[in-house]
């Protein structure tokens, strides 16, 4: 798995809001796994009414015990009739389905009933493939039928972002639809112009461009 570096929990008030990086989770020499708060990413968010992930509630703490088991629990279970639809959209490789660390890194952890998303920092090695999603569709207000689902997309770096350093944006032609997501730009910045390609995944709408998933890959 040389492809996928440290993973980050991610914070945000809500939809439209900036996510936060409030944590880091990495693996060690010893094949044992750690969880640790970030601090300036956690004072950040305290301000928009952030409060700790409920299993790990000293946000001084390293954890190094259970952590795979506790985040894991957002994952889905592999041994629902429809796991491969699941494995299948977040271009999982089979070989890695029981892998927990794996999956966080390439499913995010999503789950509708709180604010915290798993973005793992990826690595350009060849066969690289991962789901992204378009940030900030709420401020670009794209017409919902200007983009479909197959559609290859153009990117560059978003040098003048003056929230995020290592944004990276993405046009179909000249028309700005948004950046990358947070932390998932970092692999663009690893890599030379053209090497690494994007394509819409799946699109959700509703009058209007909800969600746009993106693959990733090298």
């Amino acid at each position: 798995m040389k492809a996928i570096g440290t993973i980050y929990l991610t914070w945000r008030k809500g939809n439209g809001n900036s996510r936060k990086r409030v944590g880091v989770i990495k693996k060690n020499v010893s094949n044992g796994v750690s969880f640790a708060y970030l601090m300036e990413g956690v004072r950040e968010a305290e301000k928009e009414g952030f409060t700790p992930y409920v299993d790990f509630p000293d946000v001084t703490k390293v954890y190094s015990e259970n952590v795979l088991e506790i985040f894991g629990q957002r994952l889905i279970k592999t041994e629902r009739p429809d796991v491969q639809k699941y494995l299948d959209f977040w271009a999982i490789d089979t070989k890695y389905k029981d892998d927990k660390f794996y999956l966080l890194a390439h499913t995010q952890g999503i789950l509708s009933t709180d604010n915290f998303e798993f973005l793992a920092e990826f690595n350009p090695v060849k066969g690289l493939s991962f789901i992204s999603e378009i940030s900030g569709l709420t401020y670009t207000k794209i017409a919902p039928d200007f983009i479909h689902t197959g559609e290859e997309l153009r990117w560059e770096l978003d040098k003048k972002n003056k929230f995020d350093s290592n944004a990276v944006g993405v046009y179909k032609g000249t028309t700005f639809l948004g950046n990358v997501k947070l932390v998932h730009c970092n692999v663009f910045h690893k890599t030379g112009k053209q090497k690494l390609r994007i394509r819409v995944k799946s699109i959700e709408k509703n009058g209007q461009l909800n969600r746009v998933f993106i693959n990733i890959s090298f």
